[in-house]
């Protein structure tokens, strides 16, 4: 008879006992599981980052790949604060942006700096924003090298060079340049800065032929940066922001929200990128 009364309290012990840990699983996975009832709905916006001296394009390529990509994603921000760097990551990055430029907007926003490299990287933007403190231009390129002989003279020191090409050698810094090799740096030099100033004036609709207007190496704020037809117009982040979502005609703008682990990497390399800059000061390098 107390087999009988107690039978259904037995059973759903035995029922506990038995999937114990499956219940604390679900258990614990109520207790995490957001608040919330509200629906979540994907980001429709984006922003990326060029920041620091340009010498490796493939993290900048691979982000706006995948802001091409994600179909979730109307428009991209662009935010650029970086003195330029390494031509051929610079030439990638922008013909990466050219391909996202095509599939949807996006807005080129000078935070800092946008100059050399990294106006080369923004040109093909639908549109370049720029603070109004903001430096840019320096369309231009520089190959720089040194002679340490007189150094290895005076501890000693005697270089040994086997090579096959005239040229093999040019650029070295064991010894004075010979003026057949300067004049080949030179040349390659020009050739680039030819292709930049190409490029520019084809994304830009400037007049290649008075680039001295625009070009030269010359920096300029962004007032003056407006009136040769480097940007578009100058104003603040938030308002670069508003015309990202503007051009992107989406009637809930959503804004992607980085992780706490990618602030801290972004943070991480923007003290690592200030820290090389001020070296390269110190040292007197452009």
């Amino acid at each position: 008879m107390f087999k009988k009364l107690f039978q259904p309290v037995t059973a759903t012990l035995g029922f506990i006992q038995k999937y114990f840990k499956a219940l604390l699983f679900l258990l614990i996975v109520a207790l995490l599981w957001p608040k919330s009832a509200a629906p979540t709905h994907a980001p429709n916006l984006t922003e990326i980052a060029l920041t620091g001296p340009i010498m490796d394009a493939r993290k900048t390529v691979e982000a706006l790949e995948e802001a091409r990509e994600d179909p979730n994603i109307r428009g991209v921000l662009f935010y650029v604060d970086s003195p330029g760097g390494a031509v051929a990551p610079s030439v990638e990055i922008s013909l990466a942006l050219q391909r996202l430029a095509k599939a949807k907007p996006v807005v080129a926003y000078a935070g800092g700096t946008m100059a050399s490299g990294s106006y080369y990287a923004s040109i093909h933007a639908t549109k370049i924003m720029a603070n109004p403190a903001a430096t840019i231009g320096s369309i231009g390129v520089i190959m720089e090298g040194m002679n340490i002989r007189p150094l290895m003279n005076k501890i000693g020191i005697t270089p040994q060079v086997v090579k096959a090409g005239r040229y093999k050698e040019a650029g070295t810094p064991l010894r004075e340049w010979t003026p057949a090799e300067r004049q080949e740096i030179q040349t390659h030099v020009r050739d680039i800065y030819r292709m930049f100033v190409h490029d520019v004036a084809q994304a830009r609709g400037l007049d290649e032929n008075r680039s001295d207007r625009f070009a030269d190496a010359k920096i300029f704020i962004a007032k003056k940066a407006l009136k040769v037809g480097l940007i578009d117009t100058v104003g603040s982040l938030h308002e670069a922001k508003k015309a990202v979502e503007k051009l992107s005609h989406v009637k809930e703008p959503r804004w992607k929200k980085r992780s706490k682990w990618e602030k801290y990497l972004q943070s991480l390399a923007d003290e690592s990128a200030r820290a090389f800059t001020a070296q390269l000061r110190a040292w007197s390098i452009r």
